[in-house]
């Protein structure tokens, strides 16, 4: 092929056309150009911004997440009637460009449970060198376990430049037994200590930022933001190319990478025909494969906060510095931790006698419980409905109760007890610490997202038990059509999901070359 999409940006034929520019996407677009033959054009629903120096404010600010490029998705109703927003990032970069930082891998466990399933070649021992690749690890060298060449800056807050409430919170673990961890990247770490991010210099290094930065003086390579796609268009069994919803247009393509998230990815293939028929045919939409794993599955990190009265912070510092995961009493000691919490520190809060106070925020890594994405209708521009199930599993429930009471535990243990100059504000004096029944009840009125959706386009061998995409992410039943993002992890890692996305993304790449 000859076409140069940079010169030609509205022609309509390209070798690789990946849809979504958030953090797999951008991997995608930088891994996929490095080959000059290759034309690549990346399409994104939210705006670009080609350098750090027009980012607006608020996205470049790596010490708090933000919301001011969202798709306003929000949850359908739980059991107790309640609606949850469910931030995602539009913009290029995507959720990388607005997330908290947390740039951690997840256990070895979680990878070899991959390929037991029937997922060859994403084992720890396969996937680590994607994460290596992935990775400018700026506190260890270049090692059997970290990567100091890749685009993604990752390093970890010294003991003497966390704030006042993260490095409380991780005395306060020392002081009731939990292991200190240098590394939470290093495998099998379990423990208590900085969090790696990626976040330099109070920048947040979005795959936007680095990877993409890298390769955007391409010719091969193209970015078209501000464009809303429809559906993959197909001629029989073969994708050909994207239909766009915003402009109206029809782009043609070798090959078809999804890249639009947990969310959009199933939404997408769903308005192509690639679903349960049962679920398309009423929407008024022609079945090309039958696929009914499309959309279920949704599996999602639970979260919830404890919160404490404190003193303000002047100036207030980074959101996030400390991360601890540990075994549930229910979990394999041997296995990936189950329970994670993260220190935040001071905020405004209305409820404390000061207008601040910091949080202790606790999340199941392993939830059993699973949602499902659907569509309302073939609209491109309605949102999908999505349905959480959070804490739908009693395990989860028990598990998280297990987790507040540790973040209670940490409240009231020196020197994180001497920052709290009142009483507790949440879940509040009122319920008791070792009433499980009623941590269970204030858990499930109170539990919200950890923004780490994933698994509604499962890899795995069987169509017939679920599976979407075959283990180098090519949809069933199809040629030509990829996901490579976050929805087909056949089990959500067991720590926030960033970083595994882009080596999932990393992974299929190189199989693309």
């Amino acid at each position: 092929m000859t076409w140069h999409p940079r010169a030609t940006a509205s022609a309509s034929g390209c070798d690789v056309a990946i849809v979504g520019a958030g953090t797999a996407g951008c991997v995608l677009a930088a891994r996929l150009s490095e080959s000059v033959e290759r034309s690549v054009l990346l399409l994104e629903a939210g705006p670009d911004y080609a350098s750090l120096d027009a980012l607006p404010a608020d996205v470049a600010n790596a010490w708090m997440p933000t919301r001011s490029h969202d798709w306003g998705f929000a949850s359908e109703p739980d059991a107790l009637g309640r609606t949850v927003e469910l931030p995602r990032a539009r913009l290029v970069g995507g959720c990388s460009a607005t997330n908290a930082t947390f740039a951690m891998r997840g256990s070895p466990a979680d990878f070899d449970a991959w390929e037991a399933l029937g997922n060859a070649g994403w084992s720890f021992a396969d996937a680590l060198p994607s994460f290596k690749a992935a990775e400018r690890d700026l506190d260890y060298p270049e090692d059997k376990w970290h990567g100091r060449n890749g685009p993604i800056p990752i390093r970890r807050c010294a003991r003497d430049e966390l704030g006042p409430p993260h490095a409380a919170a991780l005395e306060a673990a020392d002081a009731i037994g939990h292991p200190s961890v240098a590394d939470h990247n290093r495998p099998w770490a379990v423990g208590a200590g900085p969090a790696p991010m990626n976040a330099v210099d109070g920048v947040r290094m979005s795959t936007a930022l680095t990877y993409l930065a890298h390769a955007r003086d391409r010719p091969n390579l193209t970015i078209r933001p501000d464009v809303l796609v429809d559906r993959v268009i197909f001629r029989g069994a073969k994708a050909t190319g994207v239909r766009l919803a915003r402009p109206s247009e029809t782009v043609e393509a070798d090959t078809v990478v999804l890249a639009a998230g947990a969310y959009g990815s199933p939404a997408i293939l769903m308005r192509s025909g690639i679903g349960s028929p049962a679920a398309l045919a009423p929407l008024g939409i022609d079945v090309v494969v039958d696929l009914s794993g499309v959309g279920e599955g949704l599996a999602d990190h639970p979260l919830l906060s404890v919160d404490f009265p404190a003193p303000r912070l002047d100036p207030p510092g980074p959101r996030f510095q400390a991360a601890m995961t540990w075994h549930s009493s229910h979990a394999d000691p041997a296995g990936a931790p189950d329970l994670f919490l993260g220190s935040s520190s001071a905020v405004e809060v209305d409820a404390s006698p000061t207008g601040a106070g910091f949080m202790l925020l606790v999340s199941v890594l392993q939830p059993q419980s699973r949602g499902r994405v659907s569509i309302p209708s073939a609209d491109p521009s309605a949102n999908p409905r999505i349905e959480l199930a959070h804490l739908r599993e009693a395990s989860d429930v028990a598990r998280f109760v297990e987790a507040i009471q540790m973040a209670r535990r940490l409240g009231r243990q020196a020197p994180l007890a001497a920052l709290v100059t009142g009483p507790e504000l949440s879940p509040g004096p009122d319920v008791a610490g070792d009433d499980a029944v009623a941590l269970g009840t204030f858990a499930r009125a109170a539990v919200t997202t950890f923004h780490h959706p994933a698994g509604t386009c499962q890899m795995g061998k069987d169509p017939g038990a679920g599976a979407v995409v075959d283990a180098r992410g090519r949809v069933h039943g199809l040629e030509g059509l990829l996901v490579a993002d976050a929805s087909i992890m056949p089990r959500i890692a067991s720590a926030p999901t960033n970083l595994t996305t882009a080596m999932i993304a990393e992974r299929i790449a190189r199989w693309l070359k």
